[in-house]
């Protein structure tokens, strides 16, 4: 797995570069050879983040974790996603390596009971042209945290989305 670590507002020591490297290696039994693995720290003030994503085959795996320190926030970060593997496992199987991924859980000693996506509503909505701007809008207007929309210049299906930390982001689909 190629690993890229990237600090905002802050270098990273090598030391840290070097055990995230170890870290994550140990991931690579679950992915092929040509993943990728982000790994971004961001400090603000007193408080670090770390946001590691995972990328092979088209599927995406993502964790991120605040932390006083970044060693922390890191630990944190890969324990999560490590977890999501885990618990995901059997939903995974065609693109993870199966046998990777159980005999880590014998490792981890985790049988958690396997999640049902539990669909309780389905609901239908006109999509209708609007820019951008237009769509957070309407989103703000009726409450919601993402608003799917038309472009107006494009005529694709896109979608918009407030971050935790305020800001808002866009979901482009790739053809």
């Amino acid at each position: 797995m190629k690993v890229t670590c990237t600090g905002r507002k802050v270098g990273l020591k090598d030391s840290f570069v070097e055990r995230v490297e170890k870290k994550l290696a140990k991931l690579d039994k679950f992915f092929s050879d040509n993943a990728e693995a982000n790994v971004t720290v961001t400090v603000e003030k007193d408080w670090q983040t770390v946001e590691i994503t995972v990328k092979d085959k088209g599927f995406t795996c993502r964790a991120e974790k605040s932390a006083d320190r970044m060693e922390d926030a890191f630990e944190a970060a890969q324990d999560l996603l490590t977890r999501r593997i885990v618990k995901n496992r059997k939903k995974l199987e065609n693109r993870v390596y199966q046998p990777a991924v159980e005999e880590f859980a014998v490792e981890a000693h985790e049988e958690e009971a396997e999640e049902e996506y539990n669909i309780i509503r389905e609901k239908h909505f006109s999509c209708k042209p609007s820019t951008v701007e237009e769509a957070i809008l309407e989103m703000n207007m009726l409450g919601h945290t993402f608003f799917l929309f038309r472009d107006a210049d494009t005529d694709e299906v896109h979608a918009v989305y407030r971050r935790k930390d305020g800001c808002y982001g866009v979901l482009i689909p790739e053809e």
